[in-house]
């Protein structure tokens, strides 16, 4: 299961103002990408849905096909995916375990910031990677991204497609160091909806009976 697919690898907000290195990148991706990236920090929130679909090195095994939704605003997010929910207010992390009824509580943790998550996708261009511009059609330019520390990584390379009118991102492939593959693909994207801040809270209440466990350091 996806379980928190390294979920809390949480997580680099969507609009915040890390800086690329310049000498990393060629310089078509790092017009495309500063582009992007400016159009990004732009949004007050974002809600989107998405498709994961997670290949294992055996290719001959069925991959692992998973829809879910996504509400973003700041450093905060409600995440849906089978059977759990994520929520985060920027502080502290709820996961809803739907079959267990029951909810896990941690503190954020900031050393999370910077993996392949449905939040991370947006921005996680923008700091410690190198890129390189590797093809477009009329409608999409693909460039390529590298960690500049491999070794902090489970994967070796992200293959990021973006929209070149929307300058959007479409799709963000990870290419494991085991052999597998991570593909996530944007359905639908939306920027500027109104989100209230109770989408960010898990409320006990709506869910008689569930179990709490708080993971939390008191």
């Amino acid at each position: 299961m996806i379980r928190k697919l390294e979920l809390l690898f949480f997580f680099a907000s969507a609009f915040s103002a890390a800086a690329q290195t310049n000498d990393l990148q060629d310089s078509k991706s790092k017009v495309i990408l500063d582009e992007l990236s400016s159009k990004t920090k732009a949004y007050t929130t974002i809600k989107a849905e998405f498709t994961v679909v997670m290949q294992s090195k055996d290719k001959d095994k069925k991959p692992d096909t998973q829809k879910g939704a996504l509400q973003l605003k700041g450093n905060k997010y409600k995440l849906t995916i089978k059977g759990q929910e994520i929520i985060s207010d920027g502080k502290t992390t709820w996961t809803f375990l739907k079959d267990n009824n029951e909810v896990q509580i941690n503190d954020v943790d900031p050393s999370s910031n910077d993996g392949l998550s449905p939040t991370t996708i947006f921005t996680i261009y923008e700091k410690g990677y190198k890129s390189k511009f590797t093809g477009e059609t009329a409608a999409t330019e693909t460039i390529d991204l590298f960690p500049v520390n491999p070794e902090k990584k489970k994967f070796h390379t992200l293959r990021l497609v973006i929209d070149k009118a929307k300058k959007q991102i479409i799709s963000c492939t990870a290419s494991m160091k085991d052999g597998g593959t991570v593909n996530y693909v944007l359905n639908s994207f939306t920027p500027n909806s109104p989100i209230t801040e109770d989408q960010f809270l898990f409320d006990p209440k709506a869910h008689p009976g569930v179990e709490i466990v708080d993971l939390r350091d008191h």
